[in-house]
């Protein structure tokens, strides 16, 4: 499907115009909380004490606060290096300890078609590029990015909500779109999962079996880009083949440590 005009006009920026594009490869969209709050005009004064924002988290022209000691957790890594395996593996290790309940995991917008296996509602919101445009328009989407010319969007209200209620917030996106949340939400943990080596890398690339041969060029060329970003990340973590739970296990380490190093901490999106 042809994606609309102003997707299709400003593949060098982000959907409906603004900042510069965050696809693999390119710079950074610069973002800040004061672009997000509303223009103020004569009579009409806008304060964030307008509104209770814990009862409308869905505002975004007001920053929200999240419940003390609620994190914001950034997972990044290149194609293929486990991301998904990771994310489902801390699922479950929540489940199997009776902690289920205690984190989020977003659910991320996408405009890509699933792939075998994938979930629509838990391990993506699949939509039409008409309706991501939607949503970027009344700035639903935290950041939003074009990845492999498809997009991708974290809902802002789902990363809110999760913080109010006091929940740590789990967000797999790409290294761009790691650097727009950070400069936004400057208490944000984030954590990069490298491979063991580039090689083992592409093998496992090639073994997904999900690409074409000039796809896998490009995301191999992509992942060098990504691993080469990895010294803005808090933590670096390996994800050694066949070793996905103690993967996980690290990442609930570097998770409980922030909880213990800042238990009062309000994270602010």
């Amino acid at each position: 499907m042809a994606a609309p005009a102003d997707l299709a006009e400003r593949r060098s920026a982000d959907p409906g115009g603004g900042a510069a594009a965050r696809g693999a490869g390119t710079g950074p969209r610069r973002a800040s909380r004061r672009s997000d709050r509303p223009r103020r005009t004569r009579g009409t004064p806008v304060t964030e004490a307008k509104v209770d924002i814990r009862r409308d988290p869905g505002r975004p022209d007001f920053v929200v606060e999240g419940a003390p000691g609620a994190l914001l957790v950034i997972i990044s890594g290149p194609s293929g290096v486990g991301k998904d395996t990771i994310i489902d593996a801390l699922r479950r290790r929540e489940r199997e300890t009776g902690r289920n309940g205690k984190r989020h995991y977003v659910v991320t917008c996408t405009t890509r078609p699933p792939r075998d296996g994938e979930r629509d509602g838990v391990d993506y919101q699949f939509i039409d590029r008409e309706e991501f445009l939607r949503i970027y328009r009344a700035r639903g989407f935290l950041e939003a990015n074009e990845v492999h010319k498809n997009w991708y969007g974290s809902p802002r209200d789902q990363v809110r909500e999760a913080l109010i209620a006091g929940r740590d917030v789990i967000l797999k996106i790409d290294v761009q779109g790691a650097q727009v949340v950070k400069e936004q939400v400057s208490e944000a943990l984030l954590i990069f999962v490298v491979p063991p080596s580039m090689e083992e890398l592409f093998q496992r690339l090639r073994e997904r079996a999900t690409e074409t041969a000039e796809q896998l060029e490009v995301r191999q060329r992509d992942a060098a880009i990504e691993l080469a970003r990895q010294g803005d990340y808090d933590h670096v973590v390996t994800n050694e083949t066949g070793q996905v739970e103690q993967t996980a296990e690290k990442i609930e380490a570097i998770i409980a440590t922030e909880h213990t190093l800042h238990p009062t901490r309000r994270v602010r999106v």
